[in-house]
């Protein structure tokens, strides 16, 4: 219990009467700066503005309105397995033959993806796993413990979603291909169990018989939606001092006295700590220190339906074919796919439209009118696990990005650690696999 006193105590922000001026009231610039206002940056904030810190996010849109905005909405704590041991590379043929497929490369873009592409291969080999996997699981055991304990410290809990997930595969081979990946899940204590036939229709009546196996996972969660969250996780950070800035940042630098962020308009200005948080621009930002971290873009998309589309009682998660289906409080989500693009292409919201089409043969009776579709980017590093850690060069500047598919679910963790970085305390685990330098 020793993370639960640790947590509650550092939620106690000290009152003014009891603490020196911050350098922003002294005109000095900020105690922290943020960049990126997505699950990240705003966690990173209510963690730093707890511990009395002076806090200023800035980001070019808003509070959780880009990648942020349109997840799947889950807490994957489960999903421990790095992308590149998941039978990726195994797929990637099959799944690149088809246009619309879960996977997409523009032929135009396959030249720039090349060295990312043999970064991903190489991380799958297998003397890597065992190191992978205990990465991925000592990460989620702190993010599960954080977030529930951010919950109840922001008062957002009831926004939390205890239903599990139900995994569904379509041949008896499909399923047994899986195994191995439960069983390393197992050795971590996560629990599930297999389901077929009437125990299928209990989980989620309506389904497609060509669905003969499950893997239902009761300790799955979700949320009732990505971006109420953010916003209400905001508000609890700026309840407790922190501020926004609509700004874009074009360029920082660093000193021995701490860091500068040029603005978009000119601006300059200082922080005594720059955290870097914004999604899949960071790369961009962290090359003008210096450091070239090969981070690429999963552009991932979805269409969320009205409310009363098909009665889906928990997270529908469709491996083999790349895509989840998840009820929100605010709509049903059809989302998923990767499509390796970079930033600059347009969205392809065919690929959106292929999902939609694969939900209705999945579920006979969905209603798909009346969805929005949308378009979002994931920053993603060749081995699944995010960059954490200070700035090799500048030991103002602190890194926290490339979290790839599971923004949401590492966000509490990642602001517990970038906490225990900016206050010089031991950090929660051991942050060597999460260096910027390990590249």
């Amino acid at each position: 219990m020793a993370g639960n006193s640790k947590s509650t105590e550092a939620g106690r922000r000290p009152s003014s009467a009891l603490r020196a001026p911050s350098p922003r009231e002294r005109g000095e610039g900020e105690d922290i700066a943020i960049v990126g206002g997505g699950i990240i940056g705003i966690c990173a904030a209510a963690f730093l503005a707890e511990a009395g810190l002076d806090v200023t996010v800035f980001d070019r849109t808003g509070i959780c309105e880009e990648t942020s905005s349109g997840n799947a909405a889950a807490f994957a704590f489960s999903d421990v397995l790095p992308l590149a041991h998941k039978g990726m590379i195994r797929q990637l043929p099959k799944w690149l033959a088809d246009p619309l497929g879960p996977l997409s490369i523009p032929p135009a873009y396959l030249p720039k993806l090349l060295p990312w592409l043999f970064r991903f291969w190489r991380a799958g080999a297998a003397a890597k796993y065992e190191a992978s996997l205990a990465t991925q699981a000592g990460m989620m055991r702190l993010a599960e413990a954080e977030w529930m304990y951010l919950l109840d410290r922001s008062g957002t809990r009831p926004m939390l979603r205890e239903d599990g997930s139900l995994e569904l595969y379509e041949s008896e081979a499909e399923f047994r291909a899986t195994l191995p990946g439960w069983a390393a899940r197992e050795r971590f204590g996560i629990g599930f169990r297999h389901v077929d036939g009437k125990g299928l229709a209990a989980l989620q009546p309506g389904l497609s018989p060509r669905f003969v196996k499950g893997m239902f996972v009761p300790g799955w969660k979700t949320v009732a939606d990505p971006k109420l969250l953010g916003k209400a996780v905001w508000a609890y950070a700026e309840a407790k001092g922190a501020r926004f800035e609509t700004a874009r940042i074009d360029r920082i630098a660093a000193d021995q006295d701490g860091a500068a962020l040029t603005l978009a308009d000119g601006t300059i200005r200082r922080a005594r700590r720059l955290v870097v948080a914004a999604g899949t621009w960071s790369h961009l930002l962290a090359r003008q220190l210096g450091d070239r971290i090969p981070l690429e873009t999963e552009r991932g998309y979805n269409t969320t339906l009205p409310n009363g589309a098909f009665d889906v009682k928990r997270q529908l998660i469709f491996s083999g074919h790349g895509f989840v289906i998840t009820p929100l409080d605010t709509g049903l989500r059809v989302g998923g796919a990767v499509e390796l693009g970079g930033i600059e292409r347009p969205p392809n919201f065919s690929r959106s439209k292929a999902l939609l089409q694969k939900a209705q043969q999945f579920l006979p009776g969905l209603d798909p009118s009346g969805g929005r579709e949308w378009m979002g980017f994931r920053p993603s590093l060749p081995d699944s696990v995010p960059v954490i850690g200070n700035a090799p060069g500048a030991r103002s500047v602190v890194y926290a990005f490339g979290h790839g598919h599971l923004g949401l679910t590492q966000a509490a963790a990642t602001g517990r650690l970038i906490r225990e970085l900016v206050l010089g305390q031991t950090p929660s685990v051991d942050l060597a696999p999460f260096s910027p330098q390990r590249f």
